[in-house]
């Protein structure tokens, strides 16, 4: 591995030999590597390597594009702030292909800690600030110019009818023991498609949009946990900002784990919400439009009900997109995404009388 690094290390230009490497075992994607440098004056610089995995992410050079463009503007935009900043190669490309066929890349190293998940509310509001920054960093930023690196990633319409086709093929065998939920995702299916289908229509602007917005894609001040950056912008697209703060919401203010079978200990927990959502609305009252805000709790329970439909629709299929540890694990996280999306619908109006009271407030 070192002789790989050095190899990638020479073609970004960085200056000096490398000290020591470590392994980043945190994410199950990327292969990521803190390597350290010395320079010819003998101080130290840390980097990080990532080996990109091109099996997930099919298109990585529209990847790179997307992430070169957000964070090169970004960067200008706010020259005194940290951020992200991936290094080119001489060609002026921030990645390179190895003669083995591995797509690499190189950003600098931003000592920081980050939260897999937290019930700290201070941590939970500032992740989103941190978030609700990234909306307002961008909001110039025209979106649509971006690729769609994952084509309808977040169409729930279009999820929820490939669901529908492929409970009818039912190529695994399983409809029959999933008809009640079938049964109810149908019954409701409208009201969750209802915003995918108004920014089809052109009803919301294009947004820069994260798409992975949870707790540990922001880096914090390890002394004054204080949000530094969000990171991992892989899934950088064209989007709807409202599908970052409802994915967040699903993903931070849940009482129990994604993929907890005893459905009595699924919620939405509304302290967890309230400060979420108080973070991210103060950094985007005056940039995101009223429809946008007065459509954040619609899309909490949009996200999560277009989750439960992906883990149902892999159910179905025979479980061949997420990683199962067991022969139901898919049933269950389709049951628990339910369970949340039921139980952010029951709390809607008490939701949305938290955005109003927020809006109010910053």
């Amino acid at each position: 591995m070192l002789e790989a690094l050095k190899q990638v290390g020479t073609k970004f230009r960085l200056p000096g030999t490398i000290y020591t490497y470590d392994a980043i075992t945190i994410g199950n994607i990327n292969s990521t590597y803190k390597v350290t440098y010395r320079n010819y004056k003998y101080s130290l610089k840390s980097y990080l390597f990532q080996k990109v995995n091109t099996n997930v992410f099919k298109n990585p050079v529209e990847l790179m594009a997307n992430i070169d463009r957000v964070t090169s503007y970004i960067r200008e935009k706010y020259p005194n702030q940290i951020t992200l900043h991936f290094h080119h190669t001489e060609d002026g490309h921030n990645y390179y292909v190895c003669a083995d066929g591995y797509f690499w890349r190189v950003s600098n190293y931003i000592d920081s800690i980050t939260f897999d998940s937290t019930d700290d509310l201070a941590i939970i509001a500032a992740t989103g600030e941190a978030f609700g920054r990234f909306q307002m960093q961008l909001s110039d930023f025209d979106g649509s110019t971006l690729y769609e690196t994952i084509p309808d990633f977040h169409n729930t319409k279009k999820r929820l009818d490939t669901l529908f086709a492929d409970a009818k093929k039912d190529i695994a065998g399983r409809r029959a023991e999933v008809k009640e939920e079938l049964e109810y995702i149908r019954s409701v299916s409208d009201e969750a498609a209802a915003l995918s289908i108004r920014f089809a229509n052109g009803e919301f602007p294009t947004r820069v949009t994260h798409n992975d917005a949870k707790a540990n894609n922001v880096l914090f001040d390890r002394v004054t946990k204080r949000p530094i950056i969000v990171i991992d912008l892989d899934t950088v697209m064209p989007g709807m900002a409202m599908y970052d703060f409802g994915d967040a919401v699903r993903s931070i203010a849940r009482t129990a784990a994604k993929d907890e079978p005893d459905l009595s200990k699924v919620f939405l927990d509304i302290a967890k919400f309230h400060a979420f959502a108080k973070g991210f609305i103060k950094e985007v009252k005056g940039v995101l439009t009223a429809d946008e805000i007065d459509s954040l709790v619609q899309a909490s329970f949009s996200i999560t009900f277009e989750l439960a439909s992906r883990f149902l629709d892999d159910y179905l299929n025979g479980d061949t997109y997420f990683k199962c540890n067991y022969p139901a694990h898919n049933l269950v996280r389709a049951r628990n995404q339910i369970q949340l999306a039921k139980d952010i619908m029951r709390k809607k109006d008490e939701l949305q009388q938290i955005v109003h009271d927020i809006m109010a407030q910053v």
